[in-house]
C-alpha cells in the first residue's frame, strides 16, 4: 500500500469519531445559547464548520507533509473565512446598505455608476471612507491579519 492510500485510510477511520466528538463537544457547549436564536437548532452552520476546521488543524495537519499538508491549510484558511462570513456577513451586510443608502445608491453597480459619472465629485471624501469602511470589512472576513497593520 502506498503512502497515500495508507494516509487515505487513517483519515477515513478518524473522521468519524474525531468529527464526532467535536461535533459533540460544541453541541454540549453552544445547546443553551442557540435553542431559541437558530432555526435549525445545533450544531449551527458556524459551529459545524468550526468543528471540521479544528479537526483539520489539531488531527489531519500534524499527520500529513507535502503537498496534503498544504492542501490541508489551504482547507484550514477557507473554513476559517467561512466561519467569519457566518459570523460577520449579516451585520456587515446590513451596515453596507446603510452606507449604500447614505449616498443614495441601491447596490454596488449604482455606486460604481455614479462614480464613472462624476456624481460624487463634491462628495469623493465621504464615498472614500464609506468604501473603506466596506474595504475594512472584506478584510475582516477574507484576512483580519491585515486590518492589523491599519
Amino acid at each position: 500500500m502506498n503512502p497515500h492510500d495508507n494516509l487515505h485510510d487513517n483519515l477515513h477511520d478518524n473522521l468519524h469519531d474525531n468529527l464526532h466528538d467535536n461535533l459533540h463537544d460544541n453541541l454540549h457547549d453552544n445547546l443553551h445559547d442557540n435553542l431559541h436564536d437558530n432555526l435549525h437548532d445545533t450544531p449551527s452552520a458556524e459551529q459545524l464548520v468550526e468543528s471540521v476546521r479544528e479537526w483539520l488543524e489539531r488531527d489531519v495537519l500534524a499527520g500529513t507533509t507535502g503537498r496534503l499538508q498544504f492542501h490541508t491549510r489551504v482547507a484550514v484558511n477557507v473554513l476559517a473565512m467561512v466561519e467569519r462570513e457566518l459570523r460577520l456577513g449579516q451585520g456587515q451586510a446590513a451596515a453596507h446598505s446603510v452606507r449604500l443608502a447614505q449616498l443614495g445608491c441601491a447596490g454596488d453597480a449604482e455606486l460604481a455608476a455614479r462614480i464613472r459619472e462624476g456624481a460624487f465629485d463634491d462628495r469623493l471624501e465621504e464615498v472614500r471612507e464609506l468604501v473603506l469602511a466596506d474595504v475594512r470589512d472584506k478584510l475582516a472576513v477574507a484576512n483580519p491579519k491585515h486590518l492589523a497593520a491599519d
